[in-house]
């Protein structure tokens, strides 16, 4: 019973006859700028007993996100005060919106606190260890919440669907991860797992956006390129990672990100509350009286200022 409410709750796992590209049905978050394509969202949700929800309006996004911001604080205050480790595993396709919901996570935290972990491709030196020895490093000491954009799990994505692991390798890693996770929660970790699933028309549409945006063209590379036309490989893939890796130990939580916004807000209400936290009780604070403005004599170095063009 346990199991099918999970199975109806995440509602990820493959079914006998079912396409790769159906299987995480998404809310189109999109309706409101693109009316065809809402269309078809809105028929997807019905089919699935769900009704579509409107895109969520920047006013009602920022005063939400302003609450979890202020529990995000004292989250933070709790940690330090005793000594917790957090650790948050963001995966998901390219566009699914990782980047922007770890910026919204971490925007009015403190970076010695929260810290992003986001590694390169690995070194010809780490290719030849342990394979998930290039990421212990990085796991939380005692009052730090560590956040992995992308994380161990590439060997069961990207490496797997574009052929930087063997088939062997990729099996062998979904056998042994869980064995790690428990080690790694038995250390003390608290250990959260999110998957962004997002629909295929709206990547589609975010990776269009980069091509000519200046302020985006970092985030499309050759690679997310070539990965575009492998969207039912990356769907097995998926799907062989929730198989093997969604423990009750250590779940998966999929997230529906085609409304960016709904998606952040939805995901930080689940990061609080999982991670047991309290109000860490503040002193009064007064700012002291300052000595005399005018007791310091001018320094007669010429200041090299910024030029004013604003």
């Amino acid at each position: 019973m346990k199991q099918a409410k999970r199975e109806d709750a995440m509602t990820q796992k493959t079914r006998p006859g079912q396409q790769h590209s159906d299987e995480i049905t998404v809310e189109d978050g999109e309706a409101e700028a693109r009316p065809d394509k809402g269309k078809r969202g809105a028929a997807k949700a019905e089919a699935d007993g769900k009704k579509p929800k409107p895109r969520l309006g920047r006013k009602d996004y920022e005063a939400e996100l302003e609450r979890l911001h202020g529990e995000l604080v004292k989250l933070q205050q709790w940690v330090v005060h005793k000594g917790l480790k957090v650790c948050v595993v963001f995966e998901g396709r390219d566009g699914a919106g990782k980047g922007g919901t770890i910026k919204a996570i971490t925007e009015r935290v403190s970076p010695r606190v929260f810290r992003v972990v986001a590694l390169p491709a690995p070194t010809e030196r780490e290719k030849s260890q342990m394979y998930v020895q290039r990421y212990l490093p990085h796991l939380p000491a005692a009052g730090e919440v560590v956040i992995f954009d992308r994380s161990w799990y590439n060997r069961a994505g990207v490496e797997r669907v574009m052929g930087f692991c063997t088939e062997a390798m990729a099996k062998e890693f979904l056998r042994a991860v869980p064995l790690v996770e428990q080690a790694i929660i038995d250390s003390g970790v608290i250990l959260l797992k999110y998957w962004l699933e997002v629909s295929p028309e709206e990547q589609t549409r975010r990776l269009e956006s980069r091509i000519d945006d200046p302020r985006k063209v970092w985030k499309l590379s050759p690679m997310d390129i070539k990965s575009y036309t492998r969207w039912n490989d990356y769907s097995k893939a998926r799907d062989d990672m929730f198989s093997a890796t969604d423990t009750d130990l250590s779940p998966w939580n999929v997230a529906r990100s085609d409304d960016k916004r709904r998606a952040r807000l939805n995901i930080i209400t689940h990061l609080l509350a999982h991670v047991p936290y309290g109000e860490v009780k503040r002193e009064k604070v007064k700012l002291p009286k300052r000595h005399k403005l005018d007791s310091h004599r001018k320094s007669e170095h010429p200041i090299r200022y910024v030029e004013e063009r604003f």
